[in-house]
């Protein structure tokens, strides 16, 4: 029997969280979250859960009306809609995360709040094994430049975390995680494997278009049809999801060494044949 001071009703307004939920068996905690959750955690919509705004248009009537004991967001998020729900007396959990090592601990907290400890050490311990099989897996092998970016406009690098992951997978992380950048300074870099990880974006990243807007026709990553798209979910979920998304950098990087994932969309071959040939 869970504790009478554990989370009983839990409103997500981060995807994550959901995540986090589900990944130890508490899913069924959760009485409102966001059409983001449902994108990530499919399962969410076969209970009835009410659907909410997210973290950051968050509603304070939306969230007062599930009856919530807690309420789980990141940054960032309505500071009006926070002091709303602390005014009547829930709790409210913010995540920061910007690491592994962060997003470890948010595991933690979280299964330590619907008393739930024990299954979060193991998801936790899994998603170690995990990077420490994808690691062993790649020792050895030649290190590519990697650009990856969570959003297009302005180009803003993906996250640190992200960028440990590309390090795990065998790559060198170009331009500094979290960082806003630009087209020229990029190809500059001349990556060898480009990632387009969107927020919001799904696996809809126009790939051929990205390149032609960028003119980003002379880079290597272009001539040797190196640029994917991986699902937004896979990488900017900071949660267990994020394994899969390191399956899908692990194929982007060595794609002989490991099989192509769901999730992960190449630049096909005869459309890089002809973006190249008219920059030539």
């Amino acid at each position: 029997m869970p504790s009478d001071y554990t989370a009983q009703r839990i409103v997500c307004l981060q995807p994550s969280a959901t995540v986090i939920l589900a990944a130890i068996g508490q899913l069924d905690r959760v009485v409102a979250c966001t059409r983001y959750c449902a994108d990530v955690c499919p399962e969410v919509n076969r209970a009835g859960r009410s659907i909410i705004a997210d973290s950051w248009t968050a509603q304070s009537q939306q969230i007062l009306a599930a009856r919530p004991d807690l309420v789980i967001a990141a940054v960032p998020y309505q500071e009006k809609a926070v002091v709303e729900i602390l005014k009547a007396g829930i709790r409210f959990l913010g995540l920061a995360p910007k690491t592994l090592a962060d997003i470890y601990t948010d595991i933690a907290t979280i299964a330590g709040a619907v008393d739930a400890s024990a299954p979060g050490r193991k998801v936790i311990a899994k998603m170690q094994r995990e990077i420490a099989k994808i690691k062993e897996q790649v020792k050895g092998k030649k290190r590519l430049r990697v650009y990856c970016e969570e959003w297009g406009k302005p180009l803003i690098a993906s996250q640190r975390w992200v960028a440990e992951l590309v390090e795990t997978a065998g790559g060198e992380f170009l331009c500094d995680p979290g960082a806003q950048s630009s087209a020229e300074a990029v190809l500059g870099l001349d990556p060898e494997v480009v990632v387009a990880a969107w927020c919001g974006a799904g696996d809809r990243v126009p790939l051929e278009k990205l390149v032609r807007d960028r003119k980003w026709e002379p880079m290597s990553a272009v001539r040797e049809g190196r640029v994917y798209c991986v699902s937004d979910e896979l990488l900017n979920t900071p949660a267990p999801t994020l394994m899969r998304g390191l399956q899908a950098l692990a194929a982007a990087i060595h794609p002989d060494s490991f099989p192509q994932p769901e999730g992960l969309r190449c630049i096909t071959d005869s459309r890089v044949r002809t973006l190249v040939s008219r920059s030539v």
